[in-house]
């Protein structure tokens, strides 16, 4: 309870300060020329001032205010060493126990280290979260900030000041022994992407913490999961290791140190590096054999890929068309066969034969180098039309014992909508083309097709008769692709609002150059933040349970779901930071979550010199918490915030508040009512008194 004066003034303010300057100003005159009764007008008119001024005693009825203790416990993956984790939990306890037997003491415990779904963090932000436990607290109503952590922290302020948690003491309470060893292997330089087919260069060490350095350390590197290399190092020294960059999209190493005998965890022996493969432009020879209404969208559709080169050739000129025209007068450039298919025909990822016959152009010999190239791994597409029916077609070339299907002769010239097939949904060329989900399809019909027969592989698209229209084979280490139409162009024109050719004619020229995610059968996992997401990419109506191997070594099996025509997908949450393996047998896939090098488990020996600075700024006290079972806990005590020590041996101190909260308020009027009028007129009567005597 408290007591304080208030002014109510019940006139202007500028009156009563100059009624008050009038009676002192008699007062003082009185004094001066010791007037008979001067001093008591003065004070008859002071008094009428204070009465004007309306002073008021009032009474505060206040309840004192608790003090906040902020108890921040660490629950990072690093606490799950070598006990510590059940060291903190008996200390955290013990403490809530000592602080419940105090008045007027809040405890808030905060566990920190791992989000609210469990999901784990890169690195340990204590501070972070005590500033979150603390946000609604008044900076003079903390009273403490413990932490109970391994000191593997790591956003402890750069330069701490006192002022840290509002002047309060920040009191650190250590987990696991001074005494820990541990090996770990950190990467010091990676670049992000390389060429594919190119040499990369990869800088690591392997680190003892706690142990002489100088040891010798066996390494071992795999690459995608397969061994890739092995040797030798000495610990603390740099190392270098030079790596092809194998294939496009992720290429991930992970390096691995023999263990350290005695460390804490071999978990950090182990580091990743992904390296994002790159391919040079693709090369893709075109080669149309005659102009016509559909050559430029093959053309249009390969040089807007920044990713393709381009090598387009169209025989104006075939043998028979011979006129006798002098050729230094022709501004034709020569076809230079030899040059493309027997000299350089392995520097192509893709050869297009658009509309093309043999006409004596191309001889005999060349189709065995194309048929050849298409077994060691090249890809061929024909995009035939009525040339493939009739004499000269390349089915009559050595050609045709890589090509997926023979013509009839036969040329069906009526109107039909492309449909995608059973098998085309599936397939990753054609799943999923805009507007082909419908019946009929939502987009424009076609006019001519060329009835075959036999096909080989997958047909993909049907047409007129429900023959087949796109059909795609495997052929040795190559691919081969067979479009039974020369109509396609109807779709780029907006004949009928058209048809998403770019989707499907880019795809199939993917495909063929055999982009990864065009395969048919794939195992794929990703990650966006701690969701990991494993799909199977399939031909088949069902596929087998995937099992999921963490960092750790821990495993999980996964069951797919259906996620559309040959897709199945599960998402988990990845609560470990590492590379992930997925495996169902016959493919693996792997994924990193987290960054390369996290910081959680880069170093993980317990140790005080991180938070050293922050407890020093604050005056708070730092101690090493004992192994479980003699756990001994610190005694609490409050203390008043006036510059006395917070810590000593064996206790710590906690600021007590003096905030408070108001209640209620009596207020009581000094110069109101029959007392206030009483003194008024005393006040003045004593005057006309002094002046009669």
């Amino acid at each position: 309870m408290t007591w304080s004066i208030a002014f109510s003034p019940l006139v202007p303010l500028w009156l009563v300060a100059a009624l008050a300057l009038v009676a002192a100003a008699l007062f003082g005159l009185a004094l001066s020329r010791r007037q008979r009764g001067g001093v008591l007008r003065g004070v008859a008119l002071g008094a009428l001032a204070l009465a004007l001024a309306g002073p008021s005693l009032l009474r505060e009825d206040r309840a004192p205010l608790s003090t906040i203790v902020a108890v921040i416990t660490d629950e990072s993956p690093s606490q799950g060493l070598d006990g510590r984790e059940a060291v903190t939990a008996q200390m955290r306890d013990a403490l809530a126990a000592r602080f419940g037997d105090l008045r007027d003491i809040e405890l808030r415990v905060v566990p920190a280290g791992r989000r609210a779904d469990g999901a784990m963090t890169d690195g340990t932000e204590l501070f972070e979260a005590a500033r979150a436990a603390l946000a609604d607290v008044p900076p003079e109503r903390i009273g403490a900030v413990v932490m109970l952590t391994d000191g593997q922290v790591h956003d402890v302020p750069q330069a701490p000041s006192g002022a840290l948690f509002g002047g309060a003491p920040l009191h650190v309470l250590l987990s696991g022994r001074g005494d820990e060893t541990d090996r770990r292997i950190v990467i010091r330089e990676a670049p992000r992407f390389g060429i594919v087919g190119e040499a990369q260069t990869i800088e690591y060490a392997v680190l003892d913490d706690g142990a002489p350095p100088g040891a010798r350390v066996a390494v071992t590197v795999m690459r995608d999961g397969e061994p890739f290399a092995a040797a030798t190092v000495t610990a603390g020294e740099a190392n270098r290791l030079t790596v092809d960059i194998a294939h496009g999209g992720p290429n991930i190493l992970e390096f691995e140190a023999a263990p350290l005998e005695g460390e804490l965890t071999p978990v950090n022996n182990r580091a990743a590096v992904t390296i994002e493969g790159i391919r040079e432009n693709l090369r893709v020879l075109l080669v149309s054999g005659e102009p016509h209404a559909g050559e430029r969208i093959w053309r249009n559709l390969l040089k807007s890929d920044a990713s393709v080169d381009l090598v387009h050739f169209t025989i104006l000129r075939p043998p028979e068309k011979q006129d006798g025209t002098p050729i230094n007068e022709l501004s034709l450039i020569a076809f230079p066969t030899r040059e493309l298919f027997s000299v350089k025909i392995d520097q192509f990822d893709l050869i297009i034969f658009d509309r093309y016959a043999q006409r004596g152009v191309l001889p005999i010999l060349y189709f065995d180098n194309i048929a050849r190239y298409v077994r060691d791994g090249g890809a061929v597409l024909v995009a035939s039309g009525p040339d493939y029916a009739e004499d000269g077609s390349l089915y009559d070339t050595p050609l045709s014992v890589v090509l997926p299907a023979a013509p009839t002769g036969r040329i069906l010239e009526e109107p039909f909508s492309p449909r995608v097939t059973d098998v085309g949904r599936r397939h990753p060329v054609t799943r999923g083309l805009e507007g082909g989900d419908a019946d009929p399809p939502r987009w424009s019909r076609w006019f001519r097709q060329v009835e075959v027969e036999r096909p080989a592989g997958e047909v993909v698209m049907s047409g007129a008769e429900n023959d087949p229209l796109l059909v795609l084979n495997r052929v040795g280490a190559g691919r081969v692709a067979l479009l039974l139409s020369d109509h396609a162009w109807l779709w780029a024109r907006g004949f009928e609002g058209g048809g998403p050719h770019v989707d499907l004619l880019r795809r199939l020229a993917h495909w063929l150059m055999k982009e990864p995610d065009l395969e048919e059968e794939a195992l794929r996992a990703r990650a966006a933040g701690d969701r990991l997401t494993v799909e199977r990419q399939t031909m088949q109506d069902a596929v087998g349970p995937v099992t999921l191997r963490a960092p750790s070594g821990a495993t999980r099996t996964l069951t797919l779901a259906p996620a559309g025509p040959g897709l199945f997908r599960a998402d988990v949450t990845a609560d470990e930071i590492g590379l992930w393996r997925a495996e169902d047998g016959e493919r693996r896939a792997f994924v990193h979550v987290g960054p390369a090098d996290p910081r959680e488990f880069t170093e993980v020996r317990s140790t005080a010199d991180k938070l050293a600075p922050a407890v020093e700024a604050t005056g708070g006290g730092l101690a090493r918490m004992a192994p479980e079972g003699t756990l001994d806990t610190p005694r609490v005590v409050p203390v008043r915030g006036d510059g006395r020590a917070m810590a000593g041996s064996g206790w710590i101190g906690i600021r007590t508040t003096e905030a408070s909260v108001l209640k209620g308020v009596d207020r009581l009027p000094l110069f109101s009512g029959f007392l206030g009028l009483a003194l008024l007129i005393g006040a003045v009567a004593a005057t006309w008194y002094r002046e009669g005597r």
